[in-house]
């Protein structure tokens, strides 16, 4: 990896990253894990993730997630 496109990403973008990779079961568990273990509420957090979707750096430093993810979104815009 470059080290200057690593360099870039923060850390609480990085947590972020590492709580999508996590499988969550239940209702409101990942809901849970952002309050408690980010300090963010739900809302704030999926505003950031979003925007860390379009972020090459984020894509350099974990590019299996935010491949997956941003299939995801995509499959979502296209219902509406």
């Amino acid at each position: 990896m470059d080290d200057d496109v690593e360099q870039g990403l923060g850390r609480r973008e990085r947590d972020i990253l590492a709580l999508e990779r996590r499988g969550f079961t239940g209702p409101g568990a990942k809901e849970r894990a952002i309050r408690e273990e980010l300090g963010l509420s739900p809302v704030r957090y999926y505003q950031l993730l979003n925007a860390l979707l379009d972020d090459t750096r984020a894509l350099a430093h974990d590019p299996v997630t935010v491949n997956r993810l941003r299939r995801v979104r995509e499959a979502r815009r296209a219902e509406r």
